[in-house]
């Protein structure tokens, strides 16, 4: 039993390591090709609250990471490039564009990854140039993603034999103790999508039920807000603010969701129907997203001003001080 066990540990941290690996190469990838534009298109198309929210969701979409996209949004305030108001409605956009990779988690599309990784590969050593290559890389790096989630969820099959394995995943059902093992994960491993797609390929194996896996994904959303905090660092104070605004809409939002975690639970499985728990899950997080930005998006310009309250610019509070009289 023991080595039964060593098998599936192994597996499952290979998996997780292709996952992390393909992760990290694919934003990468995707930076390169379309990194240069979504600069240019966060400072063009966040003139409103409204339209930052759509922006941010929209490039969150495309390069495939809230976190990515934050971080952006945090090094154009810093460089005075983008507004900091602007750059709470690309947070709150940031949010809902994350939604769109959980549900491509709950497609069973790894053994479908060659597919995508054949051509990848093809173009990445035959291309000539550099955006060819760049292009092969992001498309292999994309089938690896379902790959390496495939060889997790293989993994995790027969741990439906442990009956130990099972009576702590269902602890998870706790509200604190799943959002603690779910912001403890991503806190590790660095990747909210690798959090919930472990949760994603464990409900579709039969191991996670809907409320635990609800709990741990709450608890994901409060790990990812480590990458926002460190990316403000040595940054002027704007930038700081913008941080803070993650973290705070976070906070709250999570709070709530746990809060609430049985009704919310209960309206998913109304709207969900008699989908698989792996697809419910997923449809939880898409609508956690979106109903906590509905809900901080009249609340914005209130934000602002107590953000700026708070930690007024550097010029700003050198104006305020006042001069000794002569």
């Amino acid at each position: 039993m023991n080595s039964s066990l060593l098998s599936i540990t192994l597996l499952a941290v290979s998996g997780l390591v292709l996952f992390l690996y393909a992760v990290s190469r694919l934003a990468l990838a995707l930076r390169h090709v379309a990194g240069e534009r979504a600069k240019g298109v966060l400072d063009r198309f966040t003139k409103t609250i409204p339209m930052a929210i759509l922006t941010g969701t929209v490039v969150t979409t495309l390069l495939d990471s809230s976190s990515v996209v934050i971080i952006l949004a945090i090094a154009l305030v810093s460089a005075g490039a983008l507004p900091f108001r602007n750059s709470l409605g690309v947070v709150l956009g940031a949010n809902i564009g994350t939604t769109i990779s959980s549900q491509l988690f709950a497609f069973d599309l790894g053994q479908y990854a060659v597919v995508a990784m054949l051509p990848g590969l093809l173009l990445l050593s035959l291309s000539k140039k550099r955006n060819g290559r760049t292009a092969g890389r992001a498309l292999f790096c994309f089938g690896l993603l379902f790959f390496s989630l495939f060889l997790i969820g293989e993994a995790a099959a027969p741990l439906k034999d442990y009956r130990g394995v099972q009576a702590w995943l269902l602890k998870l059902e706790n509200p604190i103790r799943g959002a603690g093992a779910g912001a403890l994960i991503t806190l590790v491993i660095q990747s909210s999508s690798a959090t919930l797609g472990m949760v994603i390929k464990l409900a579709a194996k039969g191991l996670l039920t809907l409320p635990a896996g609800v709990a741990v994904m709450l608890g994901a959303e409060l790990g990812t807000c480590s990458d926002t905090l460190l990316a403000t660092v040595g940054r002027g104070r704007p930038a700081i603010k913008t941080g803070l605004f993650h973290v705070f809409f976070n906070v709250v939002s999570i709070s709530l969701g746990l809060l609430l975690i049985g009704p919310f639970t209960a309206l998913v499985l109304r709207l969900a129907g008699q989908t698989d728990v792996a697809r419910q899950i997923a449809h939880a997080h898409v609508l956690f997203n979106v109903a906590g930005v509905l809900l901080f998006a009249p609340l914005v310009p209130l934000c602002q001003r107590l953000l700026d309250a708070w930690l007024p610019d550097e010029q700003r509070s050198a104006n305020l001080v006042p001069v000794p009289a002569v």
